[in-house]
């Protein structure tokens, strides 16, 4: 018989899902991959959609294999993160109104002008601390007035809620997904209803919040019984959204330094006491989003690695798959900084044909035409490295001081050119690792909330003695500073 305890993180990405096991010895963190799963939007009919039933019987089947690797311990608590913004809505007798949009559907083309007729842009700012971004969920919900689902709605729930619902049978939205979604009134810690009300968008649909490491109920027993766990089964929120749990599980981060979430979306920031809402930060278009401990997350969104994704996925429907290793390879050996594109070009933001977009993008601009795929390659990973730098730069303008070190999480923490890069472009150090920084975030919530560590920091401290990371000084930054006068011309 072990004294081993045993989390299990349910982890859903906007393209892939995992359900991991993360064994504790009261000291250190071991995780082991029960389930991995593709996740993507789905069309029809013009339409992008999440299939959250097939991403229900996924995560069921991954919970489903934990009896046969238990070996004697303690099952002590499960949660869900996922991605931000994106919401189901929820009829009164507690049943779906069809699969949730994707945030990437083209339905909130073209809505801000008619919302800020409404409420002025700073109004909005002023009350939520939320970048401006056609994805948010104010967006989606001002685009759905007069739709029926909408009108049909008892209850709303982020994504991670949807699932919470599903095991526990009780709605509630964790609080930093709720942030994300510009619903939310940031210095109160509410929703904004007032906002809503001046859009014409019912607020009676929004539950009660529940905030990270709070136990939402037990595993419903009939699920328990389906899945063959021992019960009962705390079910304790996280970090709901996934970067929130990212950063929670982010090695070394004080005020010195600022963390990157790398995966399909970038996600760069610092950690602040309270909300920055100002002109300054209005104006650079940045966002304040809560995180685990009551912290803040300033940071910016940034494009990330579905630039990479999508152009992989391009060259596959064309007969020409890569390994990433390939991709990457490739790049290599094309000529540095050859072209540029402003990642964060509305023209990439939604599925399709990305390296023809990224060339019109290049001749568009009057620069030389990645032809061959390392270099479309690498113009992506230059074009991010450089939009970190600018990022980096307003960071350290807003918080007043200089950031010493870049720390790289999640996915793209195995990118070591995107890295390297981003350590040259940026003039800092960058420290890479975990991979996995979600779902441990997601874990120390749950030893939080049950009582095995104090906080966040300690938290952090177990990451860090549980999993190596990677270091990258920078080299010649010369070549890099030519490169980004020319970048700060193509983003404006």
């Amino acid at each position: 018989m072990t004294n081993e305890k045993h989390y299990l993180a349910v982890d859903l990405g906007a393209s892939s899902g995992r359900v991991l096991l993360g064994r504790w010895d009261g000291r250190r963190l071991a995780l082991e991959e029960l389930h991995r799963f593709a996740n993507g939007p789905v069309q029809a009919l013009g339409q992008l959609r999440w299939d959250v039933l097939r991403l229900w019987a996924e995560i069921k089947a991954g919970l489903a294999r934990y009896p046969a690797v238990a070996r004697g311990g303690q099952l002590a608590g499960i949660a869900v993160d996922a991605w931000g913004v994106d919401y189901a809505l929820l009829d009164a007798a507690g049943n779906l109104l069809g699969n949730p949009f994707c945030y990437r559907d083209g339905r909130t083309e073209g809505v801000e002008a008619a919302l800020f007729a409404k409420v002025p842009r700073a109004e909005i700012f002023e009350l939520t601390g939320i970048q401006f971004m056609r994805i948010n969920t104010l967006y989606q919900l001002f685009s759905m007035r007069g739709d029926p689902q909408l009108a049909a709605a008892h209850t709303l729930l982020m994504i991670p809620d949807l699932f919470h619902y599903w095991l526990t049978g009780r709605a509630v939205v964790e609080y930093t997904n709720a942030t994300t979604s510009q619903c939310f009134h940031t210095r109160e810690l509410r929703w904004a209803n007032e906002l809503l009300a001046r859009l014409d968008i019912p607020s009676t649909m929004l539950p009660a919040l529940i905030f990270p490491c709070a136990k939402i109920g037990d595993l419903l027993p009939a699920l328990a019984a389906e899945l063959g766990l021992p019960g009962p089964v705390p079910v304790i929120a996280p970090g709901s959204h996934d970067t929130a749990s990212a950063v929670a599980a982010v090695p070394g981060l004080d005020q010195h330094s600022a963390y990157l979430s790398s995966g399909t979306w970038s996600l760069m920031g610092v950690e602040t006491a309270a909300p920055l809402i100002d002109e300054r930060t209005l104006a650079l278009n940045f966002t304040n989003e809560g995180g685990v401990g009551g912290r803040n997350r300033l940071l910016k969104n940034v494009m990330g690695l579905w630039l990479l994704q999508e152009c992989a996925a391009q060259w596959e429907r064309e007969g020409q798959p890569y390994s990433w290793g390939e991709l990457l390879a490739a790049a290599e050996r094309a000529a540095p900084l050859h072209s540029l594109i402003n990642p964060d070009a509305p023209e990439l933001l939604a599925p399709g044909d990305m390296p023809r977009r990224i060339r019109e993008l290049c001749a568009r601009s009057g620069q030389p035409i990645p032809a061959e795929v390392g270099a479309v390659v690498r113009c992506c990973l230059e074009s991010l490295a450089l939009r970190y730098r600018w990022t980096f730069q307003a960071l350290e303008g807003l918080v007043g001081q200089r950031l010493d070190a870049v720390r790289v999480v999640g996915g793209g923490s195995q990118n070591h050119l995107l890295n390297q890069m981003t350590a040259d472009a940026c003039e800092r150090p960058v420290h890479a690792g975990p991979i996995e920084a979600t779902a441990l975030g997601n874990i120390i919530a749950q030893l939080i909330g049950t009582g095995q560590i104090a906080d966040l920091m300690a938290g952090r401290q177990v990451v860090a003695e549980s999993f190596p990371t990677t270091a990258y000084a920078p080299r010649d930054s010369g070549p890099w500073q030519a490169a980004y006068s020319q970048f700060l011309e193509l983003i404006g």
